[in-house]
C-alpha cells in the first residue's frame, strides 16, 4: 500500500476562524449542564458551543439532540452537542475546534451501523447526513458528498446508465460511512466501485487518497483504522443497458424485503461474518430464533438480525446481542464480532 498522500485541489482551502461568539438562548444556559468524564464543563463548554455556532451557524449546532431519531435502531439517549456542518470547509472547523477543546467527538452518517446508550453521548456528534450532501456526474463517474444516501447513488446510477452500483440500492448508510467500513452486498463492495475519497486527516488537511491506498478489507479501510473524515467519495462506473440495471435492483429489492426484516428498527446484519461460517445459522442452530429482551429480539425473520420491536431500549438491544455472543460461543466454539458499533 503506497503511503503517499496528494494534496487535494478541489477541496475548499479556507474555514471560519472567527474567535468564539457571545451567543445567546439555548446556546449560552445560565447554568452549566452536568457532565462527566473527559467532556468539558462550564465555561469551557460555553465558550466551545459559541465557536462552533460561528462555524456552523445557530442551526447547525443542536444541545441535548435525541440519538434516537439519527439511528436505524431507533434507540439512544443525548448527544451533548450534535453539529451539523454544510460543506467540507465547515467539516474540518468543527472538527478542529472540537480537537483544541479536547471535546470527545463521533462522526455520523445515517446511523445504520450504530447503537447509542441509553444514558446518550458526553461529547459532540458530527453529522454529515444533514447538508453534506448532492452527486456531480462526470462521465461514468459520480462526484457523491460524504453525507449522500446510497440509494441516492444507486438512483443516480439508474437514471444515467451506469452500472456497477447495483449491489448497493438496498444499503441503508452514507457514501461516508461505506467507505469508512467498505460497505457491501450481494456479491459487491465499495471497494469495487470507489476510485478516490477526499477526507480531512486527524491534522485538519485536506488530502485525496486513491482507493488502491485506503486499504479496503472486509468491513474496514484505512478511514477506518487511522481516522479519517470522508467529505466526498469519486465512483467509476460502466455504461449499461438501463433496463437490466432496473431489473437488478428490482429483483435485489425484491429478495431483501422477501428476507430481512425491514418493518422494524435495526442496524442490518448485527454481526459479522465469522471465517467459514455464516453468523445467521450458528444463531438459527443455537435455538436464539426470537430470543427477547424487553422489546428487542433475534428477529424471526432472519436470524443475523436483532431487532427493535417498539419501544425498546439500547439495554434491552445489548443483552440481546451480548446472549447470542455467549451461546454461540458456548454452543460452537465460535466467536461473533458485532458489526454493529457502539457508542456512549
Amino acid at each position: 500500500m503506497s503511503n503517499e498522500q496528494q494534496q487535494s485541489t478541489d477541496a475548499p482551502q479556507h474555514e471560519s476562524e472567527d474567535a468564539p461568539q457571545k451567543v445567546t438562548g439555548k446556546y449560552a444556559p445560565d447554568m452549566p449542564r452536568e457532565r462527566k468524564g473527559d467532556a468539558l464543563q462550564g465555561r469551557d463548554l460555553v465558550l466551545l458551543e459559541g465557536e462552533l455556532a460561528g462555524i456552523v451557524g445557530k442551526a447547525g449546532l443542536r444541545l441535548n439532540e435525541p440519538m434516537s431519531e439519527h439511528t436505524t435502531f431507533q434507540v439512544g439517549g443525548p448527544a451533548d452537542l450534535f453539529v451539523t456542518p454544510r460543506t467540507p470547509a465547515e467539516v474540518r472547523g468543527a472538527l478542529r475546534a472540537l480537537r483544541r477543546a479536547g471535546e470527545p467527538l463521533f462522526v455520523l452518517g445515517k446511523g445504520s451501523d450504530l447503537l447509542v446508550a441509553d444514558a446518550g453521548y458526553r461529547g459532540a456528534i458530527v453529522c454529515l447526513s444533514d447538508h453534506l450532501t448532492g452527486i456531480t456526474v462526470d462521465g461514468e463517474k459520480l462526484v457523491c458528498m460524504a453525507g449522500t444516501t446510497l440509494k441516492d447513488v444507486s438512483d443516480k446510477a439508474l437514471d444515467q446508465g451506469l452500472t456497477g452500483f447495483e449491489f448497493a440500492c438496498g444499503i441503508p448508510g452514507s457514501v461516508g460511512g461505506a467507505c469508512f467500513m467498505n460497505a457491501g452486498a450481494y456479491g459487491g463492495q465499495m471497494a469495487d466501485v470507489l476510485q478516490s475519497v477526499d477526507v480531512v486527516t486527524p491534522d485538519g488537511e485536506f488530502i485525496t487518497l486513491g482507493a488502491d491506498d485506503l486499504d479496503m478489507g472486509y468491513r474496514t479501510s484505512r478511514v477506518r483504522t487511522d481516522g479519517l473524515v470522508v467529505v466526498q467519495a469519486t465512483i467509476a462506473l460502466q455504461k449499461g443497458d438501463p433496463q437490466q440495471i432496473a431489473a437488478t435492483i428490482a429483483d435485489l429489492t425484491q429478495r431483501r424485503e422477501s428476507k430481512q426484516p425491514l418493518e422494524y428498527g435495526s442496524a442490518g446484519s448485527t454481526f459479522k461474518r465469522p471465517e467459514g461460517y455464516f453468523a445467521g445459522k450458528l444463531i438459527t442452530d443455537a435455538g436464539l430464533k426470537g430470543y427477547r429482551v424487553g422489546n428487542a429480539c433475534v428477529s424471526t425473520k432472519h436470524a443475523g438480525f436483532v431487532v427493535n420491536l417498539g419501544g425498546a431500549t439500547s439495554a434491552d438491544v445489548h443483552a440481546v446481542i451480548s446472549h447470542v455472543q455467549d451461546e454461540v460461543r458456548r454452543q460452537f466454539g465460535v466467536s461473533l464480532e458485532p458489526e454493529v458499533r457502539f457508542l456512549g
